[in-house]
């Protein structure tokens, strides 16, 4: 005789997830979650869009969660089934002088790096670190941690050696440095979430994967 075991459950597979981004370091911390994504790059006039919000008064951390907003929304658009993450960050240096911050972006060239040493030297800023989840072209979930960090007063000759070690790589890091790395030596002191100095508040964004079953309770 036939068994009713009352009506069938349907499996749903969690939705697919994708990094809308270029950035080898937040792509290496995902992987390392154990996260299957795949990577998409937004095409964002990223300095365009900078120039045009600091015009109209925007600080740092606006600028970071309308860009990594805008970039969630962007690859969204072209994959609306999937979960889209965003990134951006924004590195801020007290203005001496007073009237707000002093807003860096990634280096110009060796000489560029130099001078963001020489002025980030013996001195504390913030990474303003934004992530935004976007899911049929608009933003579903959106996070934002303010990291701080205090550099050594660094010699002339010690930023020499480390820029001849470090390589033309630290180019494309806002500070021209990576923590996880050769930059770990410039520093005195680093207060904050450690995942978001390296451009991607992690936790929190699985803590949000896991209500959505991305990944397992």
């Amino acid at each position: 005789d036939a068994v009713t075991s009352g009506p069938a459950k349907l499996v749903t597979s969690p939705p697919p997830l994708i990094l809308a981004s270029a950035s080898r370091v937040r792509a290496r911390l995902l992987d390392g979650a154990g996260l299957s994504f795949q990577t998409e790059v937004a095409g964002v006039d990223e300095d365009g869009v900078k120039e045009s919000l600091k015009a109209e008064g925007a600080d740092g951390r606006a600028i970071a969660d309308a860009l990594a907003e805008l970039k969630a929304i962007g690859v969204s658009r072209r994959f609306p089934a999937a979960l889209v993450i965003g990134a951006d960050q924004v590195l801020a240096l007290p203005d001496p002088a007073g009237g707000g911050d002093i807003l860096f972006d990634k280096p110009d060239g060796m000489a560029g790096a130099r001078d963001h040493l020489d002025r980030l030297r013996g001195r504390e800023h913030r990474l303003i670190t934004a992530a935004c989840i976007a899911n049929e072209g608009r933003p579903i979930w959106r996070h934002v941690e303010t990291p701080g960090l205090t550099m050594r007063k660094l010699s002339d000759e010690f930023i020499e050696e480390y820029l001849s070690r470090a390589g033309e790589g630290i180019l494309s890091s806002v500070g021209a440095y990576e923590l996880e790395g050769l930059g770990a030596q410039l520093f005195s002191q680093v207060s904050g979430d450690y995942f978001s100095v390296l451009g991607l508040p992690l936790l929190p964004l699985l803590e949000f994967l896991r209500e959505h079953g991305v990944v397992g309770r």
